[in-house]
């Protein structure tokens, strides 16, 4: 779609395990996100949904389908596609030894962030994230909320247009992850494509535009909460959300 950030199309992956033969992780997924709009991925654990962000991310190659970021084939141009994205995911890692301003400096200058913006740049992402109090403490040294906090701010520091998040809440307690919704909310009203991957069903009602709900590697329905809520003749998103799933298992 010529508006939207991110497209995939009959995106697949495959792994072949010993015991079971192949597996397909992902199987014909397609989406599209918008700029401004922020896409909920839910899906119980072996879903796909990790799998498929890490497509979006380049770490890992489709089978088959393909995916753009930003207007860039992650297949046929991935370092312009990882140029025009932050990812997180619980195996992000820092780099211990250098404190949180340190990481934050570091990856806006290996995302080609301009030089004479830069510290500026920095700045603002301590002060979004909140994290002024230990900006200039070792990594090592912080506690894990700390480092979930300023592992955020390494994702989205060079202003990406498009933002993958995969359970950015976990290690956060209730106040630092109200903090974090309300901070991806903002960067979805000034145009960011978001994608976002959670667990919790009240973050996912709170924050995005469209859910879309993944098992066993495909998608099993894409809309807004009321849409699903409509399509399901649930009073919640968890209910929405199980009703599907168990539908599929049948």
């Amino acid at each position: 779609m010529p508006d939207s950030a991110v497209t995939a199309v009959d995106l697949c992956k495959s792994f072949v395990d010993d015991s079971r033969g192949v597996i397909r992780a992902v199987d014909e997924v397609s989406f599209h996100v918008d700029r401004g709009e922020v896409l909920g991925i839910l899906g119980v654990n072996g879903a796909g949904k990790t799998t498929t962000l890490r497509m979006l991310a380049t770490l890992i190659e489709p089978t088959s389908g393909t995916a753009s970021v930003d207007g860039h084939d992650v297949r046929e141009d991935p370092k312009a596609a990882r140029r025009s994205l932050g990812f997180l995911s619980s195996t992000t890692a820092l780099y211990p030894r250098l404190t949180a301003r340190e990481t934050l400096r570091f990856f806006a200058r290996m995302n080609g962030y301009p030089r004479e913006r830069l510290e500026e740049r920095v700045e603002k992402v301590v002060e979004m994230m909140s994290i002024g109090s230990y900006a200039d403490t070792r990594i090592e040294r912080l506690s894990t909320g700390m480092k979930q906090k300023v592992s955020i701010g390494r994702a989205m520091v060079h202003d990406p247009p498009v933002l993958v998040f995969d359970e950015p809440a976990a290690g956060l307690d209730v106040l630092n992850a109200h903090e974090m919704l309300a901070m991806i909310e903002s960067l979805r009203d000034c145009g960011h494509a978001v994608v976002f991957s959670t667990h919790v069903m009240s973050e996912a009602e709170r924050i995005c535009s469209r859910i879309a709900v993944i098992h066993q590697g495909r998608i099993l329905a894409e809309g807004t909460v009321p849409g699903l809520l409509e399509r399901t003749r649930a009073d919640t998103l968890e209910d929405a959300f199980v009703s599907l799933v168990e539908s599929a298992r049948v």
